[in-house]
């Protein structure tokens, strides 16, 4: 498989019309296309096989097997799929049992596009920093190990009054137009310039981010931001 595809998306949810807002948003997304939609924990298991999709929206609450078992079969079954635990629940042993059951991000609903975004771009990360996405499987280095893992946790260690969805909002921002300022990141978020600047000098301190100086005619020097 070539890294720079398209991922194939599958969404899994008992709601009708939650799947297809779901499904809208993976279309949003670039560089990911929904290819189909389970409304049970057993058509999402014959679907996975069928379908052979990147990346399953998973949801925890479904009418047979629970989101959970679903990710423990897949796991048990060998498949390397990306998983999204897309759900209203937000219980400490159902976040922890996602995280341990190899899920590699958990999302609150409801949320906007660009909250789902950024965690199928830090999927992406991941699959793509462990050679997931390639044919030619080979050793990864320590910095691929690392990238893998931070992809996960980008929202680590955030500083006090920064929250860990707009942190990954503001990423996703970055990634989007790899390179821009505290004013368009807080424009594309909906931030003040002062806020979204605060999102990106932590992902510089924490090797998420460069920073240059842009000069212009007049004036103090722009700030100007890169993914790492």
């Amino acid at each position: 498989m070539n890294a720079g595809r398209d991922l194939r998306v599958l969404v899994v949810d008992d709601d009708f019309m939650v799947a297809r807002i779901h499904e809208r948003f993976v279309e949003r997304t670039p560089g990911f296309a929904p290819v189909g939609t389970a409304r049970t924990g057993s058509e999402a298991l014959e679907l996975v096989e069928q379908l052979a999709p990147d990346v399953v929206l998973l949801d925890v609450h479904l009418p047979d097997l629970d989101g959970l078992e679903v990710l423990r079969r897949l796991r048990a079954a060998g498949h390397e799929v990306g998983v999204v635990m897309v759900t209203a629940e937000r219980d400490a042993e159902i976040v922890r049992a996602a995280l341990l059951g190899g899920a590699q991000q958990y999302l609150v609903k409801p949320f906007e596009h660009p909250a789902l975004a950024a965690r199928l771009e830090a999927v992406r990360a991941t699959l793509t920093a462990l050679g997931t996405l390639d044919d030619d499987r080979q050793a990864v280095d320590q910095a691929s190990i690392d990238r893998a893992f931070g992809a996960a946790a980008v929202t680590v260690d955030l500083p006090k009054g920064l929250s860990p969805e707009t942190a990954e909002a503001v990423l996703e921002a970055l990634r989007v137009r790899e390179e821009l300022s505290a004013t368009e990141a807080g424009e594309d978020v909906g931030l003040s310039r002062v806020s979204a600047r605060r999102y990106l000098e932590h992902f510089v301190t924490i090797g998420r981010a460069t920073v240059r100086l842009q000069y212009g005619t007049t004036g103090r020097p722009e700030r100007r931001y890169s993914p790492s």
